[in-house]
């Protein structure tokens, strides 16, 4: 039945397509929905954090004890952690992606190690289950399942980061026909310290695109750098990694020859929403020792947790975490239905996963922007709240602020991922897949016509909520419509235009994400239960409205003139209009709710 309603959902609303339809929050998932079993999984991989990794986190980031990441990464495969995606034939658990983005997310709050668990589970393991061949599956899976072996993932060289495909590492055939020598250098490379195996991406012969190769240490061939010196994740591998005539087998190429650039771009759509998600636990971690230390610190003979000026950051640590929780799950049940749909109808199990991804890759690089962002915005305030402290190492703060800082710029670059959210969502509707210009041309006729005084019904709640949101897409409509029509094909090259638009899409996906969220939410405990969340879902949307005029005003400015300036102006005050909320009180709210339970309490 679940598959058949999966199916129903999905033929009604694709990928991207929340710029023009309308969501019911019966539709999506939410993080309270998860299953006892679901639940009981997170707990174990919380106390394996709480047990392995917490008392050990100076002596992680040290590296002093090279042996100590790999040890505790063996303990998180002996656990089921490291194959929680993996099909059970193959040594791994089988469990849902939704599940999977669940272990994700409380893994991000183990700091450094979060990355080297991110690097295998995700862009390590994931090529070989995706693109493998049965016997390349057979062979390596359950060593990547278990924790036996470590996996890492070769792309970036000096000269390709943003521009994978320009890589210059080639893979030359031997005489024999037997095996590829593989020649080049790759850098910034996750575990590759202590990997096993690595995803090696080469171009054969003088080919336009890249090839992917599964290659394993033993090979032979591989040097290495020391170990980087970064800013944070200091516990995490990261060396440049040299291949010189590493011999590998021609059974072990990835997938067809050319298909490298396809396979990296895929694995990281599934990198972006994983990090959206994986970013989560960090965010609840930080929120919740801010409340904690606010309430234990005290000035002027009060705990500043009394003060309107904390009480404010904590609120606000809140709102955006609850957000991203928010619309981070109900993307990843999109993408889980889309695959049980496309399984249903006969399409083979890793394709149907590939093609559900690629086809809510907006919403997945959506989930990372706005995650990492996120995790920013929490960390910061956290090392605001702590004060003095917060800028000591002997605190918790500082390793989380450099810790974050990463998560804006891996898995593509937070500007990459806005031009490419929406440059994929301007391809979909030239191609038809995506009914944009229609409804943009439908706002563009409302602009000159007479504005309709019918009054809308907002007595029940969120009703008046869900106005707003009907408005801000059309803010996005107009102000695309018109980008679209007046750059045409220069639209690419006006990066600050793209940035513009897809800050637009974010907020209005995350609001939404948060209306419905909290909609679903008071269906299930009654709204006397929900008061904290209402308030959440109250401040977040006033603030995305803000967020959106600025960005709309700036995009606009930038390609009109004139009266059609005047004209889209006008516009966006109508579109933009909402009742003043008093987000003093509403975030106060919040705040002493989170004072009450000592922690981020709303997961």
């Amino acid at each position: 039945m679940s598959t058949i309603m999966s199916t129903i959902r999905k033929t009604s609303i694709n990928g991207g397509e929340f710029l023009v339809k309308e969501t019911e929050a019966k539709d999506i998932f939410i993080f309270e929905e998860f299953t006892e079993e679901q639940k009981m999984m997170a707990q174990a991989c919380q106390d394996f954090i709480d047990t392995e990794i917490h008392p050990r986190s100076e002596e992680i980031d040290s590296m002093k004890h090279p042996e100590l990441v790999p040890s505790i990464f063996k303990k998180a495969g002996d656990l089921g952690l490291l194959g929680i995606a993996v099909p059970e034939e193959f040594g791994g658990m089988g469990m849902s992606f939704n599940s999977s983005m669940l272990i994700a997310d409380i893994i991000g709050g183990a700091g450094s190690f979060s990355t080297t668990y991110g690097a295998h589970t995700g862009i390590g393991t994931l090529p070989i289950l995706y693109y493998g061949t049965e016997d390349q599956k057979s062979k390596y899976l359950p060593k990547l399942a278990t924790g036996e072996w470590a996996a890492c993932y070769c792309l970036t060289e000096p000269d390709a980061g943003s521009d994978a495909n320009s890589g210059k590492t080639k893979a030359t055939l031997t005489e024999d026909g037997k095996h590829y020598l593989i020649n080049g250098q790759k850098m910034w490379i996750s575990n590759a310290g202590f990997a096993d195996l690595f995803i090696v991406f080469a171009k054969i012969e003088n080919d336009k695109n890249l090839t992917a190769f599964i290659v394993e240490k033993g090979f032979g061939g591989i040097t290495m750098n020391e170990e980087e010196k970064k800013m944070g994740i200091k516990g995490s591998s990261t060396r440049q990694v040299f291949f010189n005539d590493c011999k590998v087998p021609v059974e072990n190429m990835l997938s067809d020859r050319q298909n490298g650039f396809k396979i990296a771009v895929n694995i990281l759509n599934i990198g972006r929403i994983k990090l959206g998600a994986g970013v989560l636990g960090g965010c609840r971690s930080v929120a919740s020792m801010s409340v904690k230390y606010a309430g234990e610190r005290k000035q002027f003979g009060v705990s500043i947790n009394s003060f309107g000026a904390i009480k404010q950051k904590l609120a606000e640590m809140a709102v955006r975490t609850y957000a991203c929780e928010s619309l981070c799950y109900r993307a990843g049940q999109d993408i889980e239905d889309r695959m049980e749909s496309l399984t249903a109808e006969g399409m083979p199990d890793a394709q149907a996963k590939l093609k559900a991804l690629e086809e809510f890759a907006i919403e997945a690089a959506i989930a990372k922007v706005h995650g990492s962002e996120v995790l920013d915005y929490v960390v910061d305030q956290g090392v605001q709240v702590y004060g003095g402290m917060g800028y000591s190492a002997d605190a918790p703060m500082e390793r989380a602020y450099r810790d974050a800082r990463i998560s804006r710029i891996y898995e593509g670059t937070n500007e990459i991922n806005r031009m490419l959210m929406v440059g994929m969502l301007l391809k979909r509707a030239m191609k038809g897949e995506i009914n944009l210009f229609e409804p943009a041309m439908a706002v563009s006729a409302e602009l000159t016509s007479v504005p309709s005084f019918e009054t809308v019904d907002t007595s029940e709640l969120f009703a008046a909520e869900k106005e707003t949101i009907k408005k801000l897409k059309k803010v996005f409509l107009m102000v695309g419509g018109k980008a679209a029509m007046a750059l045409a094909d220069k639209i690419e090259s006006e990066q600050e235009v793209m940035m513009n638009l897809a800050d637009l899409m974010i907020e209005i996906y995350a609001a939404e994400s948060v209306i419905l969220r909290t909609e679903k939410l008071v269906g299930l405990r009654g709204e006397e239960a929900c008061q904290p969340q209402i308030a959440m879902t109250q401040v977040y949307l006033f603030e995305a409205v803000e967020k959106i005029q600025t960005a709309a005003k700036e995009a606009i400015a930038a390609f009109t003139k004139g009266d059609e300036q005047k004209v889209m102006l006008m516009g966006l005050k109508r579109y933009t209009k909402a009742d003043l909320v008093n987000t003093k009180e509403l975030r106060r709210q919040v705040a002493d709710y989170m004072i009450e339970k000592g922690k981020y309490p709303f997961s």
